[in-house]
């Protein structure tokens, strides 16, 4: 597959996540989507970013700011599209799509811990069970903080991984379909 016949395809599958995505399809849509960013970084850059130099009398800076509205707008036209290949690929993996959700789920689960957690420690007002529960927050949310600096680098090779050959749950090879 080509660059443009994957651009293509996976515009064209804009919201479809069933179906298997070959490694090429996905790969080369993440690097239009990369290159696509570093474009939009630079529009931002050039004509929205506003230059401030400030002063005083011990020191001085230079703040540049940029409400990047040319970034977000392309991240919210590829969200869905990246979101449906990636879907498609762990797909051809043999792997539920489910899983490119992996570090946002944990990230997720890492947050309602810290904040339920902090936050009915703080009912108690320094006493024991402050310390008990405050403790017991930090217990369950420093391993949930490993494993989710690492979850993002396991998506990444499941992504990375060969098709599965022939047939699986998901569908045909897409190598082995002729178009």
């Amino acid at each position: 597959m080509t660059f443009a016949a994957a651009v293509k395809t996976c515009f064209s599958k804009y919201v479809s996540f069933s179906g298997r995505a070959a490694r090429a399809e996905y790969w080369y849509f993440f690097l239009f989507l990369l290159l696509l960013s570093l474009v939009a970084a630079a529009l931002d850059w050039a004509f929205f970013t506003s230059v401030t130099s400030i002063s005083s009398e011990t020191a001085s800076a230079t703040v540049a700011r940029s409400s990047q509205p040319v970034q977000s707008i392309v991240a919210l036209a590829t969200f869905l599209p990246h979101l449906a290949a990636a879907w498609r690929r762990m797909h051809d993996t043999g792997r539920s799509g489910w899983l490119v959700l992996l570090p946002t789920l944990l990230a997720a689960g890492a947050f309602a811990v810290l904040v339920f957690g902090i936050g009915a420690a703080s009912h108690f007002h320094g006493g024991t069970m402050d310390r008990l529960l405050t403790g017991a927050t930090l217990l369950i949310l420093l391993p949930t903080l490993i494993v989710l600096l690492i979850s993002p680098l396991v998506v990444l090779f499941w992504l990375s991984r060969p098709s599965q050959p022939e047939t699986n749950k998901y569908g045909p090879n897409p190598y082995e379909v002729k178009p």
